[in-house]
């Protein structure tokens, strides 16, 4: 027997508008869901509510309250009960869960844009939702794991080559045996065939040695990580050691930021500003030959006032000079690591507001989830480089320097 339900539409909006409650929207939906539930109740009954029929198969026995968490604000759901079995509305609710998909949905992305699990409580009340507990925003917020999941172990061999690659770490803090312990996110990126930017992956180790990012870097060859002809990155000798074990085929640029703290650190503070002057005109050149021109001339005036200051210059030539081999439109994009400082400061942004994560499963959820973000940004934005760049550049050879690097990375690597 099917019950529908008796509702006079005139009578109700003209209860609801006489108490002209702020909530109506709120106090409409909960009566119309509670109707529903009520008239759904009957049909399992056979009859409706006190009714005496012959083809009555249950009867009801009351109510069970549960708050419904909605975007229209917290409802008070009556659930009938049954004096035979139980009913449930599976259609409407899911099991041990208060709050409905799309309101999840909407926690999940205030939680990935940097709201705190403490602020969420105030959000939610400017829904009219009565609380929202954290330990509730975090179940919430492990809606994204399956997806970012998705995203770190995706395939990247259609996607390829991938002519330049960047590679850089984060250190994040993590509640671990009752302390705060430092760990390492570490993030590449690299721009593929159709020349627009891609997130390679992501992955967290307990610190940034040799084998954290030898493993990291395995993983992106055995997802169909290819033709890498460049990889730009600070100097940390693990990381440089594992990129030459990895990536045959692929020369190593030292980031040209990062060299210039590293050449400060061994200059007089007083001869700082000249020297900058001097490392910048180094980048300023029109082609390659009057590039390396220039880094001669440096590295002569330097050695009359600061020998030791040339020598580091010196012995870091094909570190820092590497993007001249490639076509010059390109150096900006390739010789530091600037564009990836950028991708962290909006990490940073979204992780300072957490300031120590619970677990690392959080900080791949959170981490994996910003980044996922951006990588859609640049799968519909324009092209990073173009294909006629990336065609002359996976063109040249520059296998030679790093074959014979692979033996002494891996040493390095394992020592």
């Amino acid at each position: 027997m099917t019950v529908t339900p008796s509702i006079d539409p005139a009578r109700l909006l003209e209860e609801q508008l006489a108490q002209a409650s702020p909530d109506l929207l709120r106090e409409l939906l909960g009566t119309f869901i509670n109707t529903l539930l009520s008239a759904e109740a009957d049909a399992v009954c056979g009859a409706e509510y006190g009714t005496s029929t012959p083809e009555r198969v249950n009867r009801r026995n009351g109510y069970r309250h549960r708050d419904f968490d909605t975007r229209a604000g917290t409802l008070d759901l009556e659930i009938p009960k049954l004096r035979q079995g139980s009913y449930f509305p599976e259609w409407l609710l899911e099991r041990r869960k208060r709050a409905e998909r799309a309101l999840t949905s909407v926690v999940a992305t205030c939680y990935l844009l940097g709201v705190s699990t403490r602020r969420m409580d105030k959000l939610v009340a400017s829904l009219g939702i009565t609380s929202l507990s954290k330990s509730q925003v975090s179940e919430m917020a492990k809606e994204l794991d399956a997806h970012v999941e998705e995203f770190r172990t995706r395939s990247l061999a259609e996607a390829g080559p991938f002519t330049f690659v960047a590679a850089d770490a984060l250190v994040l803090k993590v509640r671990e045996g009752g302390r705060v312990v430092p760990v390492h996110a570490l993030v590449a990126t690299g721009v593929n065939g159709d020349g627009h930017r891609e997130i390679l992956g992501v992955q967290v180790t307990t610190s940034e040695d040799g084998a954290g990012w030898l493993a990291f870097f395995r993983d992106l060859t055995a997802r169909g990580l290819c033709g890498v002809r460049l990889v730009t990155s600070d100097a940390h000798r693990g990381l440089t050691a594992a990129i030459a074990a990895t990536m045959a085929g692929a020369s190593w640029q030292r980031c040209r930021t990062h060299y210039a703290a590293n050449l400060m650190s061994a200059t007089p503070k007083s001869s700082w500003g000249w020297v900058k002057a001097l490392l910048h005109s180094i980048y300023d050149q029109p082609d390659a030959e009057a590039v390396h021109a220039q880094f001669d001339r440096v590295v002569d005036a330097l050695s009359e006032k600061l020998p030791a200051v040339a020598d580091h210059l010196d012995s870091a030539r094909d570190d820092i000079l590497a993007f001249t081999v490639f076509p010059k439109e390109i150096w900006r994009q390739i010789w530091s690591n600037n564009p990836n400082e950028r991708l962290n400061r909006e990490i940073r942004r979204r992780t300072d507001v957490v300031g120590i994560f619970p677990d690392r499963t959080s900080v791949i959820r959170l981490v994996g989830a910003v980044l996922a973000e951006q990588h859609d940004e640049w799968a519909e934005g324009r092209r990073y480089l173009g294909l006629d760049v990336l065609a002359r550049s996976q063109a040249l050879d520059t296998t030679t320097t790093d074959e014979e690097m692979n033996e002494p990375a891996l040493q390095a690597i394992t020592a």
